[in-house]
């Protein structure tokens, strides 16, 4: 016997929130615009123009003409410099320059293949390089052996090189968002690889089983592809904490999911899911589960009268638009940028029921509530503080 599913249209606060957002920065882009042309703009400029001549001990007669304040940046750089204050100016200056030396940037669709100078830079630490039309990661990526970070996220890349393995400092890899079908079995050399993002690549169906290497892997997510089944690979990643395999094609779960004793988060919604298995309640650290209601008939008695402190989410997903359009390129554009968003969205929510669970907890008023939780989308009230903090970014 289990427990009926009970189904919130979710797509509609979606599109609420959406409108939220989107009035709230309009609001704050006008107030920007009226305090720019405010004459309290004006006077702030010039209240803190003064404080930065106090500090540097310059003299009124030389900011103060005719009663009036110049703010003329040359007299805080002819005036007041001692060999104290350069000094103590200079080293966080030398410090954020020594470390930006060790990180390389590069956005802009202007670029379609990485500069020939990168190669000769193999000291470098972090890649950081997004939105443009690169299709290729160049093999000399080999030499990079103190590279930690690999952000690759929204370009056009559609395969990893062989060389990636070579990596053996790499801490995060994030090629989300391209046009990937495949990963490299070598992937699975990168032994210190604590970060896997390999979501809205649409068409990867499966990952190689040289990943069970990964075993300092805490953060896995393949969202929006073509899996059918959690691959084999991330079932053995012993020190899996979150995984999200949500807007994939899956039916069912592995019955021995369980050995994923780390895991906290499993985002899967979005799927085909029609029933869950008993194994999640062999589960003593999963605190967070997210499916979709649509095809999910019931769920066992055994996950909801759990004693692993679980909170459960179902939601209905909105039915897909049909899009009238030739070029199947824009069909595939238009999933990613919704997927996107539902992401987002995603994380917002799960960020701000993490803080209002945290705050309960903490109350001195807070009523004991039962050790497992069943938190069901019902309640738009529960959204207000998500669409504030998305307005804000």
């Amino acid at each position: 016997m289990g427990h009926q599913v009970i189904i919130f249209d979710f797509s509609l606060i979606r599109g609420l929130w959406e409108t939220r957002v989107k009035k709230n920065k309009e609001r704050q882009r006008k107030e920007k615009e009226r305090l720019e042309k405010s004459s309290l703009e004006k006077i702030k400029q010039e209240w803190n123009f003064i404080l930065e001549c106090r500090k540097k001990g310059i003299p009124q007669s030389k900011y103060l003409k005719n009663g009036f304040v110049d703010t003329d940046k040359k007299i805080l750089n002819d005036y007041g410099k001692t060999p104290q204050l350069q000094k103590k100016r200079a080293l966080p200056d030398e410090a954020n320059k020594e470390k930006d030396k060790f990180i390389f940037h590069l956005s802009g669709e202007q670029w379609t293949e990485f500069p020939d100078s990168l190669k000769e830079q193999i000291y470098l630490k972090e890649w950081h390089v997004c939105n443009t039309l690169i299709q290729t990661i160049p093999a000399y990526i080999a030499l990079f052996q103190d590279l930690r970070v690999l952000e690759l996220s929204k370009n056009q890349i559609n395969h990893l090189p062989v060389e990636i393995g070579c990596l053996k400092s790499l801490r995060v890899l994030n090629v989300s968002f391209n046009n990937l079908k495949s990963v490299p079995p070598e992937l699975g050399d990168c032994e210190n690889l604590e970060k896997l993002d390999l979501s809205g690549n649409m068409e990867i169906t499966e990952l190689p089983f040289e990943l069970s290497n990964l075993k300092q892997v805490t953060i896995v997510d393949i969202s929006a592809n073509k899996f059918h089944s959690i691959p084999i690979c991330v079932l053995r990643m012993s020190s899996l904490q979150w995984l999200d395999i949500s807007s994939n094609n899956l039916k069912d779960l592995p019955e021995d999911i369980d050995r994923l004793d780390q895991l906290q988060t499993l985002l899967l919604q979005k799927n085909k899911l029609t029933y869950l298995p008993r194994a999640l309640v062999n589960m003593p650290k999963l605190s967070l589960l997210v499916v979709s209601g649509d095809d999910l008939v019931e769920i066992p008695t055994a996950v909801c009268e759990s004693t692993t402190g679980l909170k459960f989410i179902s939601l209905k997903d909105s039915p897909v638009e049909t899009i009238v359009c030739e070029d199947t390129e824009e069909i595939v554009e238009s999933e990613r940028e919704r997927e996107q968003f539902e992401k987002e969205f995603m994380k917002a929510y799960i960020e701000d029921l993490k803080e209002r669970v945290c705050k309960l907890s903490t109350s001195k008023l807070a009523v004991k509530l039962p050790e497992t939780f069943v938190w069901y989308c019902q309640a738009q009230a529960n959204f207000v503080l998500i669409w504030g903090k998305a307005a804000q970014r």
